[in-house]
């Protein structure tokens, strides 16, 4: 190094818990060119970064022990300057901590090229530490140490999920970046999260809120606690185009879900794409054991798995009760012998005595139904990709169930208040093809898409795979009450007492 950068390099190292003040001291600000005219960040950027300033403070690493991560996310509105505080944050840590690793990801690759990673390009050109680095399309290197000290771009396809596992910097500072964070794939935030264990690990998220699930959803809400969050408002920024932001609040209101995405920073009530918004579903945990007519029958719905992540789930439903029903889970390393599950589900069948129980005929389905229905239970075979009776409307059977089962919910269904219930009823999107016809996101894509498999949410879409009769019965047997209530049970977890090694 030259003496002039020596002397550079004492300059910056005062900026080691002051990214704001790097920030000022980096770039050119009011000079004539690319900065001529502004002054330095906005507001909401300067309390972000001294946001990540208290937390280096309150950390204190010593360059070898451990310390807990800074996580930062943010939740904004169109156009409020994401992409270039993202790159003063890496620019920041690049510039003050020797041999920092990084990884920067957005949801699509043209977005982590084509925006992120040349707003990066642009302000390291401007800043005076560039001249350090060797920019490229998808990464930046120290000239020095190219190998060590470095950050990459990637793509964020499942498939390129161990490239985020562990950085390996347990001296200076493991880092990641997500852009567009609602749309990262649950795998790669799992991944990344064992790379936040060596030295002074940090964590960034930027994105517009689209999503009503997920990592991104939950750093506001059960993960709060290790989070530091803004939502910000894109009409309080200086450089958003308020003339769109007051245009999309004209036409669709400010509560819609869109002006709550796209202006507020708000998450949607519904999402974007989220078939089940969130508050019906809370609405129906949180009413007691549902009410039914004493003719109404019982109906069970049997989603099938053999073997693997995913479990046999069997679930009932009487009238607007799913909740006074015990709900059972067959584990899926414990699935694998049909004819064990066959024993089960009769014992399970002979306890409730379902009037019908409607069977994924997927996986081993279809024989374990037949076997069923040799030794005399009701059982129906039911595909969840198959034509829906009602094709007008619906591409597929599970499109149908589903949409009926959102129905009930609205109409005030009751079912069990469980966090893993919630997460997939309310995690599953929908869309509609060039028919008008509803169609519901793949059990497997959005396993894919966020490590969550619905087979519970499945087995209460069963309970609506086609009407059933009501019940027969004699005159003198009817409660006088309209309804009946099982309140003994109106605060009973279904899942609570189940031990993985017994079943019923």
């Amino acid at each position: 190094m030259s003496d002039v950068d020596i002397q550079l390099a004492n300059e910056i190292s005062r900026f080691y818990d002051d990214p704001l003040g790097f920030v000022y001291f980096a770039y050119p600000w009011g000079e004539p060119g690319a900065l001529e005219g502004f002054e330095g960040p906005d507001q909401w950027q300067a309390d972000t970064l001294n946001d990540i300033a208290d937390a280096v403070k309150d950390r204190k690493f010593n360059g070898h022990t451990a310390v807990d991560p800074i996580q930062l996310a943010t939740a904004s509105g169109h156009g409020i300057g994401k992409s270039c505080l993202t790159a003063w944050i890496v620019n920041w840590i690049m510039s003050t901590r020797p041999f920092c690793r990084g990884r920067i990801t957005a949801n699509t690759g043209d977005q982590v090229r084509t925006v992120t990673m040349s707003e990066i390009s642009k302000w390291f050109s401007l800043s005076i530490t560039g001249h350090w680095f060797i920019v490229n399309a998808m990464s930046v290197n120290h000239r020095a140490y190219p190998d060590k000290w470095r950050v990459d771009a990637l793509t964020c396809r499942e498939e390129n999920s161990e490239a985020f596992a562990g950085l390996h910097a347990a001296t200076s500072t493991p880092f990641y970046i997500f852009d567009e964070a609602s749309a990262i794939p649950e795998k790669i935030w799992e991944v990344a999260s064992g790379g936040l264990t060596d030295g002074e690990p940090m964590h960034f998220c930027f994105g517009n809120p689209t999503r009503n699930s997920g990592s991104f959803f939950e750093c506001f809400r059960k993960n709060s606690h290790r989070w530091i969050t803004r939502q910000i408002d894109s009409r309080t920024t200086k450089i958003a185009n308020k003339k769109y932001l007051n245009r999309i609040i004209e036409d669709f209101g400010e509560d819609s879900d869109r002006a709550r995405v796209r202006v507020r920073g708000l998450f949607p009530r519904g999402g974007d794409m989220q078939f089940i918004p969130s508050d019906v579903v809370y609405d129906a945990q949180k009413r007691g054991s549902g009410m039914y007519l004493g003719d109404d029958p019982l109906i069970c719905g049997i989603d099938m798995a053999r073997g693997g992540d995913d479990n046999c789930m069997i679930q009932f439903r009487r009238g607007k009760d799913a909740k006074s029903e015990k709900v059972y889970k067959i584990p899926g390393e414990k699935s694998r012998d049909s004819m064990k599950v066959v024993s089960l589900l009769t014992m399970i069948l002979d306890r409730h005595k379902p009037d019908v129980a409607f069977m994924d005929s997927g996986s081993m389905g279809g024989p374990v139904a037949d076997r069923l229905r040799q030794l005399g239970y009701h059982v129906i075979d039911v595909g969840f990709g198959e034509n829906a009776i009602d094709v007008k409307h619906y591409k597929s059977r599970t499109a149908e169930m589903g949409s009926h089962c959102r129905q009930w919910l609205l109409d005030g269904g009751a079912i069990p208040n469980d966090p893993q219930l919630e997460t997939e009823l309310t995690s599953r999107e929908f869309g509609h093809n060039d028919k008008d016809q509803l169609v519901l996101e793949r059990k497997k894509d959005m396993k894919k898409r966020l490590g969550v498999s619905p087979d519970w949410a499945d087995a209460l879409y069963l309970t609506f795979a086609a009407p059933v009769p009501k019940r027969e019965i004699p005159r003198g047997h009817l409660d006088h009450s309209p309804y009946i209530r099982n309140k003994s049970r109106k605060d009973y977890n279904p899942l609570s007492s189940m031990d993985s090694d017994e079943y019923l």
